[in-house]
């Protein structure tokens, strides 16, 4: 089990901080890295991945060692970021946890729910961390937004992204729409009682559009909309509750609240400090590392995440089938 060390000389104190490796360093495995090499609280001391090339030079620029294996860094290493294809993270993770080492996996955590039980149990089991990257919990507006909430009777998103190429070995549905699934199931706190959906592949092999209609069993409901074939990058969030209407734009990190007052309905804007997601995120890894305390987004609100995507997906596969699309 990982552990922050701190060695007491007379009044002086020594912290040893925590050592990590990052496991893929593709468009956002190397913003881990870059992170990490400047937190103070960690030390990167491993870069991996298959690319030798790829992560050689990443190695050089911050100082580290490079490796084709992630196992060959296990000696090494307290904690590990996997920022790997989905495909593969059941595997370098259930490795990485029979060897004690604390994880960071990135969203989704698996791509089937049985694999992400299997990783929860086999975290339990060896007391390691399991933390899950979906970094919109650590947006400053949601943050913001969270406390605001009160009785959430339904909820409007739209996440929208031009098409990137990357990110194509899932569905939309586990590669944006999982983001405000997320944030959702932590803001309603009820389970959920039904879905629909309707969505389609268009430019890959994979759903590329979708929109879903969730209902929750205290009575909430969602409508939320994924696209990676959108114009323009668009993320946000509508919230309706009994007394007031709450907007989040995700990239200004945004809020507007609207109102009743004796006098008609007034708002109010609030613009927290704009902070990068992603180094809130490792920040806050790297703490629950130290103090073994449970993370913010947790292997079990990573599954339950997943769980409501896939289920969402398997609805899209067959609207596509009944609807002629499929071959």
């Amino acid at each position: 089990m990982a552990g922050f060390i701190i060695f007491r000389i007379d009044k002086w104190e020594i912290f040893v901080p925590i050592r990590v490796g990052v496991v893929g360093v593709g468009y956002l495995g190397q913003h881990h890295a870059r992170i990490y090499s400047e937190l103070e609280d960690a030390e990167l001391v491993a870069i991996v991945d298959i690319d030798e090339k790829r992560a050689g030079e990443l190695a050089d620029k911050y100082g580290c060692k490079a490796f084709s294996d992630y196992r060959d860094v296990f000696e090494r290493v307290d904690a590990l970021s996997i920022v790997t294809p989905t495909t593969s993270h059941h595997e370098v993770a259930t490795n990485c946890l029979r060897a004690g080492k604390d994880l960071l996996i990135e969203k989704p955590i698996t791509t089937t729910v049985s694999e992400a039980d299997e990783l929860i149990n086999e975290a339990y089991k060896r007391r390691c961390i399991l933390q899950v990257g979906h970094l919109e919990r650590y947006n400053s507006g949601v943050i913001a937004v969270s406390e605001l909430i009160k009785e959430p009777r339904f909820f409007e998103s739209e996440r929208l992204s031009p098409f990137l190429g990357r990110g194509t070995d899932v569905d939309v549905t586990l590669d944006l729409m999982i983001h405000d699934i997320d944030i959702i199931l932590s803001l309603v706190s009820s389970p959920v009682k039904d879905l629909r959906a309707v969505g389609s592949a268009v430019l890959t092999d994979r759903i590329d559009v979708a929109k879903a209609w969730l209902e929750f069993e205290n009575g909430a409901a969602a409508l939320i909309t994924a696209s990676r074939i959108a114009q323009e990058k668009q993320r946000r969030l509508k919230i309706f509750q009994k007394d007031s209407y709450i907007t989040l734009d995700y990239q200004s990190h945004e809020v507007k609240r609207f109102f009743m007052t004796d006098s008609g309905i007034s708002s109010e804007t609030l613009r927290p400090e704009k902070k990068e997601p992603l180094k809130e995120e490792l920040k806050d890894f790297i703490d629950c590392v130290k103090t073994r305390r449970m993370p913010r987004v947790s292997g079990i609100e990573g599954r339950d995440a997943l769980k409501i995507a896939l289920d969402i997906t398997e609805i899209l596969q067959g609207w596509e089938i009944n609807n002629g699309t499929d071959g």
